[in-house]
């Protein structure tokens, strides 16, 4: 196992954090106090407390996809399962499974989103023939 990288910005050492927490509860990767968005689902430009740019922060289509492929399936399966079942009328269906699918589509969407960008920070995952921008951005203590 390799030993952990510490930042240094603005003399200051950061210490490793998990992309998970940091992530989930939507905090800076690198200091874990500021904040990753500004909005329900917008990144910030960098983070308020230890002022990290979130140029490097491009989790595309993946928040998305990883709702539709393991949150959105308990809602589908429930809206499925209560119509073989049951077989209720249409305004049941709008009342029970209508929300269900939403709470299951939308709400995971911002913590999947900052758990992947703080997992790029961390791994310092990047597009080919962009080292540069992350060379500006960290500097390593060996």
């Amino acid at each position: 196992m390799s030993k952990p990288i510490h930042i240094r910005a603005v003399d200051k050492t950061y210490p490793p954090l998990s992309p998970v927490t940091t992530g989930i509860k939507g905090h800076c990767p690198r200091c874990g106090e500021g904040h990753i968005f500004v909005g329900f689902l917008t990144i910030r430009d960098h983070c308020e407390i230890c002022g990290l740019d979130y140029a490097f922060a491009d989790p595309a289509d993946g928040p998305a996809v990883f709702v539709q492929l393991f949150a959105c399936v308990p809602g589908v399966i429930f809206v499925v399962m209560l119509e073989i079942l049951a077989r209720p009328g249409l305004w049941v269906h709008l009342a029970l499974g209508v929300p269900v699918l939403i709470l299951t589509g939308v709400l995971p969407l911002r913590p999947i989103k900052g758990w992947l960008v703080a997992a790029q920070y961390t791994t310092r995952a990047q597009e080919a023939g962009t080292g540069a921008l992350w060379s500006q951005l960290h500097n390593k203590n060996d």
